[in-house]
């Protein structure tokens, strides 16, 4: 388990002056950058932010939970369960898959339940999640599927941008390193990420303190891009630039998923973004006409 203890969503941001966007363009301006100078390092979040393997995660681990809490004899009623569950999923959302099966085992004891140790909640959940995606990772080995099909739209697009622009691109995901390791080469990413792909147990926001240590960069040098709490607080709380990606996963609309949104604004978030459909412009609002240090 990591050991830099990251928070559990809270709303840090509670009143938004009225936001714009760069003309022509789904990119939602919430906040001007408050720096001139360019960020030299990029974090990216993996799964809804640049994968799409793993859609419907939620939808697996809410009726796992639900499962057991009724044959386990828990009173209230299948509705409402979900609504408990789903709440506590959400708040975690981001942090590793370990956090939310820690608090799991705690809605077993308020109830007077026997639980497992919450590494068998995970290992349970791993498996079921493994079965819903099997035939996408199959797929994708196997050339039968297109890496495009399971990637948010434009996602070439915009990292071959940044690579042009010598940015340095990290990976950090709440999924057990194994699996995104997997699940990364599956979709061809590893080139652009080369050595720098986390996932658990290392914590997201050790991975933002590694890269301003290791880098030797100011927080203000590193910009984040993700669809969850986490990531947006971890480089926010160093002083970097966070794009919310609030990416429509299942629909891919092209619109920014609403839930997604209201909850990244809060958590501080600078833009908003639906997908990379305007690569070209997102880079450069991000990086041109700024200084280099």
């Amino acid at each position: 388990m990591d050991k830099i203890k990251e928070r559990d969503y809270y709303r840090s941001v509670s009143l938004v002056e009225p936001t714009t966007f760069i003309s022509g363009t789904s990119i939602e301006i919430i906040r001007k950058s408050s720096t001139s100078y360019r960020p030299k390092c990029a974090l990216f979040d993996f799964d809804g932010t640049l994968s799409l393997i793993r859609e419907g995660w939620q939808g697996v681990m809410i009726s796992m939970m639900v499962e057991i809490l009724q044959n386990k004899g828990a009173i209230e009623t299948k509705v409402e369960l979900e609504k408990i569950v789903r709440t506590f999923i959400d708040d975690l959302t981001g942090k590793q898959t370990i956090y939310q099966m820690i608090r799991f085992s705690e809605e077993l004891i308020k109830r007077g339940i026997k639980t497992e140790k919450p590494e068998v909640y995970k290992e349970l959940y791993n498996n079921k999640l493994m079965q819903k995606i099997q035939s996408r990772r199959e797929g994708l080995s196997l050339g039968e599927l297109k890496p495009d099909d399971y990637l948010v739209p434009s996602t070439i697009n915009f990292l071959n941008a940044l690579t042009d622009l010598g940015i340095k691109m990290y990976l950090a995901s709440g999924t057990d390193k194994e699996y995104v390791l997997a699940e990364v080469a599956l979709l061809g990413l590893d080139c652009y990420f080369e050595s720098h792909i986390y996932g658990a147990p290392m914590s997201k926001q050790m991975v933002v303190d590694s890269i301003i240590r290791e880098e030797n960069i100011s927080g203000f040098e590193l910009v984040g891009f993700g669809d969850g709490f986490v990531e947006i607080d971890g480089v926010k709380s160093v002083g970097g630039l966070a794009v919310a990606v609030a990416s429509d996963e299942n629909g891919r609309s092209g619109q920014p998923e609403r839930w997604k949104r209201e909850r990244l604004i809060g958590a501080g978030a600078d833009l908003v973004v639906p997908d990379y459909q305007n690569y070209l412009e997102l880079a450069e609002y991000i990086f041109a006409g700024k200084k280099k240090l």
